[in-house]
Order: structure tokens, then C-alpha cells, then sequence
């Protein structure tokens, strides 16, 4: 399988990988990185994670200037894609959707042979994860398990390329999370290969999930109400620390209090309450994880004035104290340098 990304006008080199499209559970996740910066008008940073039949690309650009990315891939594949940044113009080969990109919003889908290009606004930042699964990759993580997206599949089977949903479902927070998880994974050697195959599994429910269990409500709710929602999540999500009120929000998105609660809840399937404490405590988690803060340190980083409201609503939400979570975590750790050493 070959992939490559060029940028015309003029024509540059991004991306150029090419790697064998079978499945093979013993290979090696290696990494690469490419920087490339032209006196603050053009900014280009790539992370790859790369191993037979997946490659994981996690991109950020930026251009003083509109730009066209040329993007291939020359065999069959499967793309579960994770957008970050809204209007970018996108022409797909063999592929209809939605013309311009919404911010954090995700889908799947097949190609035999992909080409597209992406006009890319000026003075924007644009950043995208994308999950490049060869076909047999794919099998192997969906066990084959087509009743859960039949007419998907059927479209694989026959080679005709499609998404597996029609239109760019929102991020929900199991989603965001996991991404957050694999764009920050600092594993290394078979504990990294066996943590980013366990992660894409896991957004792969997700994303099934977020399919099978669309929110009926979706259908009423407009494009500009449901485009003010989507910035109130963004707004919640740039600053869970120090979040407005709902009558605050409602403001700030020009938006009633009462659309604002009953369209958040059906759009992401949870209120923005709870979204917001979900936020906050997957936050603590990643502290503590990465032993990065005290209890009274996470208290404060996660935007609680009083420690024991933290340690309420932490035990709350995972069951166990905050303290219990850190040794169980210094536990599981230990465990894990040890493995890795019997490797």
C-alpha cells in the first residue's frame, strides 16, 4: 500500500509511505516525524505511526495563502477519520459527502483506490487524525461482524467505495478521549503496537456506536442551531477548567437555555453538565496516570476550588478516591516495566 500527500503550487512532498497491506500482529509500530516551516507562511508538522496494514497519520498545517493537499492511496483500504477543523474544501474520487469539513466531527469509510484534494483557507490552522487500515487489518479488529454495518460491508465485499455513514457525526467524549489517548501515547516497543491496536478498537466501537444510536432528535434541529451547539461544545471543551453557566453559554452562542439543553443532549448524548464533569475528570485521570500532580494539584488543574468536591465527584464518577486510583495506577505501572523487560 502506497500513500502520499502533495501540496501543489508549488508541488511538495508531505507524505510518502508505503508499507505491506497484511496483517501481522507481531510487527512493530515505528514513527516518524516531519516538520516543515517557510518563514511563519507555511507550517507543516506529521506524526506517523506506521506498522504492516496501519498507518496512523495525526497532521497539523497551516498556510498564509489557500492551498490544495493532494492526498492517494493506491490500494484498498479502510480510513476512520477524525476532523478537528471546519471549511476546508473537499473533493473525494468515487466518494460523494459534504463538500466543506466540520470542526470535530468523524466517520468511516472504504476505498479501493483513494484520491482527493483539500483546499485548504488561509490564516487557519488545520489539523486532522486519520486511521489507514488496510483491508485485511480491518477484518482482523472487526472479527467480521457485519450485522453491525451491513450495507457497509456488503460495499467492501463488492469493492465500491462509501462511507460507512452518510454524513460527519460530532465527537462524542469517548471518542475525543481516545483519540487524546493515541495522539499522546509514549509507550514504546510491543506495548506500543498492543496499547494502539487496543485504542483503535476501542474507537471503532465508538464510532459504531455513535452510528447505531444516532440521536432521533438530530433530524429537528437545523443547521445553525446545530452549528451554535458545536461551538458551545468547542467552547467547553478549550476551557473545562473555568466553564461559563448555562445562562452564560447560552449567551455566548446566541442560543436559548432551553435549545441549549435539550439540543446538547441530542446531539451528544449527554447534558452539558455532565460533559462537563466528564471533561474535567478524564483530565484528573491523565494527571495521575502520568504522575504529573497531587490529588490537591488535579483538584485545581481540573477547576475545583475544594479538594473534597474533587474527590466526591472523582469518586463518584470511577468508583474508588482519587488516592486509591494513584496507587492502583503506581501498581499497574510497575506491572507493565516489568513486562516489558520479559518481552
Amino acid at each position: 500500500m502506497k500513500i502520499k500527500a502533495t501540496l501543489l503550487t508549488p508541488e511538495t512532498p508531505i507524505i510518502k509511505i508505503q508499507i505491506g497491506d497484511k496483517y501481522c500482529p507481531k510487527s512493530i509500530l515505528t514513527e516518524e516525524n516531519i516538520n516543515i516551516e517557510n518563514n511563519n507562511s507555511e507550517k507543516i508538522s506529521s506524526r506517523h505511526l506506521i506498522t504492516e496494514g496501519l498507518v496512523i497519520l495525526d497532521t497539523q498545517m497551516y498556510y498564509s495563502s489557500s492551498k490544495t493537499v493532494i492526498f492517494e492511496i493506491d490500494e484498498e483500504s479502510v480510513v476512520m477519520n477524525f476532523i478537528y477543523s471546519s471549511n476546508v474544501e473537499t473533493q473525494i474520487d468515487q466518494l460523494e459527502g459534504e463538500k466543506f469539513s466540520k470542526e470535530n466531527t468523524h466517520n468511516i469509510f472504504y476505498t479501493s483506490n483513494f484520491k482527493a484534494s483539500f483546499t485548504i483557507p488561509p490564516s487557519k490552522q488545520i489539523n486532522y487524525l486519520s486511521i489507514i487500515l488496510s483491508k485485511e487489518f480491518y477484518y482482523n479488529i472487526i472479527n467480521e461482524d457485519w450485522q453491525l454495518h451491513e450495507k457497509f460491508s456488503k460495499n467492501i465485499l463488492r469493492k465500491e467505495s462509501s462511507y460507512l455513514n452518510s454524513k460527519y457525526l460530532p465527537f462524542s467524549p469517548a471518542i475525543q478521549w481516545v483519540t487524546h489517548e493515541i495522539k499522546n501515547c509514549t509507550r514504546q516497543g510491543a506495548l506500543k503496537r498492543i496499547y494502539i491496536e487496543s485504542k483503535i478498537k476501542e474507537l471503532l466501537i465508538h464510532q459504531l456506536e455513535a452510528i447505531i444510536t444516532k440521536p432521533p432528535l438530530k433530524e429537528k434541529i437545523d443547521e445553525e442551531e446545530y452549528n451554535k451547539l458545536l461551538e458551545a461544545k468547542k467552547i467547553l471543551d478549550n476551557d473545562y477548567r473555568n466553564t461559563p453557566t448555562l445562562p452564560e453559554l447560552s449567551r455566548l452562542i446566541s442560543l436559548n437555555e432551553f435549545k441549549l439543553k435539550k439540543g446538547f443532549k441530542a446531539c451528544f448524548g449527554t447534558t452539558v453538565k455532565s460533559y462537563i464533569i466528564k471533561l474535567r475528570m478524564e483530565h484528573a485521570k491523565e494527571l495521575f496516570q502520568s504522575k504529573t500532580a497531587t490529588v490537591s494539584e488535579a483538584a485545581y488543574k481540573c477547576g475545583y476550588k475544594d479538594v473534597s468536591h474533587f474527590s466526591a465527584a472523582f469518586k463518584s464518577y470511577y468508583g474508588f478516591s482519587p488516592q486509591k486510583f494513584k496507587i492502583n495506577t503506581d501498581i499497574i505501572q510497575f506491572w507493565l516495566i516489568g513486562f516489558s523487560f520479559l518481552w
